[in-house]
């Protein structure tokens, strides 16, 4: 597989994904957004840990981006919460979740399908917020990413945003599903160059889309290279809690915060 075919990849293999109701393509029901215009929320930067209310400030009436955000969870909720919210995602089925929300419950909100490296749909300082959940382990690069939200957000605007510890692939994934943890790659990690080929077709067959380790320098460093400052991280683990599998080991996620500066 060719570099540049991973953005098309990635895309139908999201698309898949809602067909198979992967769990991050799963819709919040009506009662989380009752509760939400209520102003009892939540919402997830990585599996488990709600982001803590105080990261956001003050909700309603911000102009937020939902960044590769799609499948009709947080978008939604941050739009019963009261701020104007743009979902920004490459899955046109996953977009189509949150437009399902919306006309269900009657949210103002928009959908824009693109991919998170090309912001060029929107205008300098656009964006109050940045909310950008684990998912730019779909893509080769993030230094562009980093640049592009922090062209898009307005002095004081923050970004919030969840990634893979990139320890998760030292491992080999066949031997965890074994329930065995052997160490097989080298950091960075790609799927697609890192498998053989008949390995990463089976990958690809079984999970849809392929993946990249990315180092906690373009992570944490990537932002603040592009002119963000760090304000808060958290770690998490993997969907269910930290009592099976890797995350019995070490977090496999984190959680940042980041302001653009407003001189």
């Amino acid at each position: 597989m060719r570099a540049q075919d991973v953005a098309g990849v990635n895309q139908a293999g999201w698309d898949r994904r809602v067909e198979a109701a992967d769990i991050w393509t799963r819709p919040v029901s009506a009662e989380e957004i009752d509760r939400a215009r209520r102003g009892d929320w939540s919402v997830v930067l990585t599996p488990n840990r709600p982001v803590p209310r105080d990261w956001f400030g003050e909700v309603a009436g911000k102009d937020i981006l939902c960044l590769a955000s799609g499948g009709g969870q947080q978008g939604p909720i941050l739009a019963a919460a009261g701020a104007r919210v743009t979902v920004f995602d490459a899955s046109p089925r996953q977009l189509a979740q949150d437009q399902a929300v919306a006309a269900r419950d009657g949210l103002s909100l928009t959908t824009r399908q693109g991919f998170m490296h090309d912001l060029s749909a929107f205008g300098d300082a656009s964006f109050d917020l940045v909310f950008h959940p684990v998912s730019n382990c779909f893509a080769p690069e993030i230094l562009p990413v980093w640049r592009e939200v922090a062209r898009v957000l307005r002095p004081g605007g923050a970004l919030l945003a969840g990634f893979m510890n990139p320890m998760v692939y030292i491992f080999d994934a066949q031997a965890q599903d074994r329930g065995e943890f052997v160490v097989r790659h080298r950091l960075p990690y790609a799927d697609i160059d890192d498998l053989p080929p008949e390995e990463l077709e089976r990958l690809v067959a079984r999970d849809h889309t392929v993946e990249f380790s990315h180092s906690l320098e373009t992570q944490i460093g990537g932002q603040l290279q592009a002119g963000l400052v760090l304000t808060h991280l958290f770690e998490d683990r993997d969907s269910g809690g930290g009592d099976t599998g890797r995350s019995l080991h070490f977090p496999t996620c984190l959680a940042t915060r980041a302001v653009k500066l407003t001189g």
